[in-house]
C-alpha cells in the first residue's frame, strides 16, 4: 500500500501523505518517500510542491511503531533522515505550499513549517512535544518563523495552539477552508512564475538560512544522549494518562 500519492498538474505537484489510519504519522517509508517526492519534482522543473495529508489531518508526527523494536542507532537514522527531509524542503527551489488541517504534532509540525507558504483551516492545530523527551528538532526553523521569545514560551510550555494564534505569531501565513486550496495553488504558481526558476532559486537561496550544520549537530546530541527509548517510553505512558484523564463525549 502506497505511504505517498503524487498528483501531477502541468505546474504543480502536490505530495498527499496517505496514511490516514495514523494520522499520517512520519514512518521511515513515508518519508523516503517524501524526500524522492521532492527531488522528482525538483528533477522535472516543477515551480510549486503542495504538500498535504489525507484523512482528518496533517501530519502526527515521528511514527512511534515498533521503537521498542529498533535498536537506538536505527531510531537516531530515523530522526536524522526527517532533519534532512525538512532541510530539503526548506532549501528547494520551488515554491512550497503546506496545507495543514486537524491536530498536527511534532515532526509533522516541522514538516509544515518547512513549507514557504503555511497555510491552514481555522480547526486545525498544533504541538511540538519533541523536548518532552529530549529529542530537538526544528527549534531555530520555528524561532525564525515567530521569533526567539514566542518560540521559547511555546516549546518550554509545550502549548497546544490552534490556528487563529498560529496566524497572529506569524507561523501560519493564511487561513483557508479546504475548498480554497485548489485557488490557493493557483495563486502560488502564478507568484511562483513571476521569477525565471533560476532567479526563483537565487532568492531562495539567499534568503535561506545557514543553520542546516548546526541543526543537524543538535539534532544528533540529542537523541544520541544515552536513554532515547526510555524518554520515549514515558513520554507515551504520559500522553496514554493524560488521554485517559481526559472526559468523554
Amino acid at each position: 500500500m502506497s505511504v505517498l500519492r503524487t498528483e501531477r498538474a502541468a505546474a504543480y505537484w502536490t505530495l498527499v501523505l496517505e496514511r490516514p489510519e495514523k494520522a499520517n504519522a512520519l514512518s521511515g517509508e513515508l518519508v523516503e518517500a517524501l524526500a524522492e517526492g521532492l527531488a522528482s519534482a525538483e528533477r522535472a522543473g516543477v515551480d510549486v510542491v503542495v504538500l498535504r495529508g489525507e484523512g482528518r489531518n496533517f501530519s502526527a508526527g515521528f511514527d512511534f511503531s515498533g521503537f521498542e523494536q529498533l535498536g537506538e542507532g536505527e531510531l537516531l537514522l530515523r530522526f536524522v533522515r526527517i532533519e534532512q527531509l525538512l532541510q530539503a524542503l526548506a532549501r528547494s527551489p520551488c515554491l512550497t505550499v503546506g496545507l495543514a488541517h486537524g491536530r498536527n504534532f511534532g515532526a509533522g509540525v516541522d514538516l509544515f513549517a518547512a513549507c514557504r507558504w503555511r497555510v491552514a483551516t481555522a480547526d486545525a492545530s498544533f504541538r511540538m512535544p519533541g523536548l518532552a523527551f529530549g529529542v530537538v528538532l526544528g527549534t531555530r526553523r520555528f524561532a525564525a518563523l515567530v521569533g526567539s521569545d514566542a518560540a521559547r514560551a511555546v516549546l518550554e510550555s509545550l502549548e497546544t495552539f490552534g490556528a487563529e494564534r498560529a496566524q497572529a505569531l506569524g507561523f501560519v501565513t493564511r487561513l483557508a477552508a479546504q475548498d480554497e486550496w485548489p485557488a490557493i495553488a493557483a495563486q502560488a504558481v502564478t507568484t511562483a512564475q513571476a521569477l525565471a526558476p533560476a532567479q526563483r532559486a537565487a532568492l531562495y537561496r539567499t534568503m535561506g538560512g545557514t543553520t542546516d550544520d548546526a541543526d543537524l549537530a543538535d539534532l544528533v546530541r540529542s537523541v544520541a544522549a544515552p536513554g532515547l527509548k526510555e524518554r520515549i517510553r514515558d513520554y507515551l505512558a504520559a500522553q496514554a494518562a493524560a488521554q485517559a484523564r481526559r472526559p468523554r463525549p
